[in-house]
């Protein structure tokens, strides 16, 4: 599994909740790694390891994690080329719910070895959408789900968001688009410069 995976799970949890508890979690876990470089591959066998610790640590849900994860990416400024990537999705939060089934390839193009798992989205009902993510690593579409939420208030856009659960050996996302206008887009420009509040 990419290295990019450990070490975003690192950077989340020593961010947020202090270098220490993710002491504790990689202890807990008792895998022969203290800490995760990017670029190399590890045994994925470590992910769901690791995982439980964190959350043994942390006191919350594995799936609580990896939807906080995902908002972290979004929102955290250390992390806005994630941001930039997922707008190019789309001008709109529908756009680029639209735009998910390409979205491991545009992260392969981004990172190469970085393997996500097969995103397929369907708009059943006008501003109602089925997002289906089969592969590793599992609980992907928990962190999808948080990744969402914090981009549909990055285009201002009011969104139910929930994780149905896992159906014939996808994980099931369902949105629900309430509102396009609900506040203001934070904007987007090719520079990856935000444009400001309102403007």
């Amino acid at each position: 599994m990419h290295g990019l995976i450990f070490r975003t799970l690192e950077a989340f949890v020593s961010d947020v909740f202090g270098a220490d508890c993710w002491a504790r979690a990689v202890g807990l876990s008792d895998l022969p790694v203290t800490s995760f470089e990017a670029m190399l591959q590890y045994d994925a066998g470590y992910f769901p390891k690791l995982l439980a610790a964190c959350a043994e640590v942390l006191d919350r849900p594995e799936s609580v994690i990896l939807e906080d994860l995902g908002a972290y990416l979004i929102t955290h400024q250390n992390h806005a080329s994630v941001r930039r990537l997922m707008r190019f999705g789309g001008e709109t939060f529908s756009e680029l719910l639209h735009s998910l089934d390409d979205l491991p390839g545009r992260t392969r193009l981004a990172v190469s070895g970085l393997d996500l798992p097969q995103v397929h989205v369907r708009e059943p009902i006008s501003q109602s959408f089925i997002i289906d993510c089969r592969g590793e690593p599992a609980g992907f579409g928990h962190a999808l789900v948080g990744l969402l939420r914090a981009m549909a208030d990055d285009y201002g856009t009011l969104a139910v968001l929930d994780h149905r659960g896992i159906r014939n050996g996808s994980e099931v996302i369902e949105v629900i688009v309430v509102e396009t206008a609900f506040g203001a887009d934070r904007g987007f420009s090719l520079g990856g410069a935000a444009m400001a509040e309102g403007a």
